[in-house]
């Protein structure tokens, strides 16, 4: 399925929507397309596809706000992302894949409803929080695919602001994914399925700034999110199914 045509533009399709909705809100890519990817795939390849464009996406975009960036602030949570990416790897690869799908569904609706509920949580505040919220981020996002709700929730109950928030969460995906691709290594994809995920990478971005002046944030925030929590319930669905 990885090489064929049918497959191929699949793919784009999900990543031109994943692409469009994180130029579109600053966030939602993983949460949008790692429950496709991994229902179109197999678990594995989906995630660490969703790892390697997640990480240049992420990229791009912090290309113009690398001086915002709080280097003190990211350092534990880095730190602590580099620690359990390994372990996130280690578990995903040993769990049968039904169950593997029902941990990710799990995990993704999960991250959704907290994020959604806006959860405060004192454990998540100061040094001791960040630790926390890194080393679960980067747990999630090289078992899951999707590492961004935990530093969500740190940004929450640190008291950043928006234009804090979205540097530091650009720079720490560059960082958790960079790590997750070099634990799980690259998808097994054929070239031209290659060449149109990136098509539908540079589409989905290039609709999603369009429709960043046009579309309410909160709006599409709350789109994102709905998106995502149908995506979290199928995957679980699926996995319980063939348990």
């Amino acid at each position: 399925m990885a090489g064929g045509w049918e497959a191929g533009l699949l793919l784009s399709g999900i990543v031109l929507l994943g692409s469009c909705v994180q130029w579109l809100t600053g966030m939602g890519f993983a949460l949008v397309a790692v429950p496709a990817l991994v229902l179109l795939l197999d678990p594995a390849q989906g995630v660490v596809l969703a790892n390697c464009v997640s990480c240049a996406i992420c990229l791009v975009g912090l290309a113009g706000g690398l001086r915002e960036v709080r280097l003190r602030a990211m350092v534990p949570l880095c730190a602590a992302a580099a620690c359990t990416v390994p372990l996130g790897t280690w578990l995903a690869r040993r769990l049968p894949e039904p169950v593997l799908l029902a941990c990710m569904g799990a995990l993704v609706t999960a991250a959704v409803l907290l994020v959604m509920r806006g959860a405060r949580l004192p454990s998540l505040r100061g040094s001791g929080g960040a630790v926390a919220a890194g080393a679960v981020g980067g747990f999630m996002n090289s078992a899951a695919g999707v590492g961004g709700p935990p530093i969500s929730l740190y940004a929450l109950n640190a008291g950043w602001t928006v234009r804090e928030f979205v540097p530091n969460a650009l720079f720490y995906g560059v960082v958790v994914n960079a790590f997750s691709i070099a634990s799980n290594g690259l998808p097994r994809l054929a070239a031209p399925v290659w060449a149109l995920v990136a098509a539908g990478m540079v589409v989905g971005g290039s609709i999603g700034r369009w429709l960043a002046g046009r579309v309410r944030e909160r709006q599409a925030r709350l789109l994102v999110l709905l998106l995502a929590l149908v995506g979290g319930v199928m995957t679980l669905g699926k996995g319980l199914w063939g348990l």
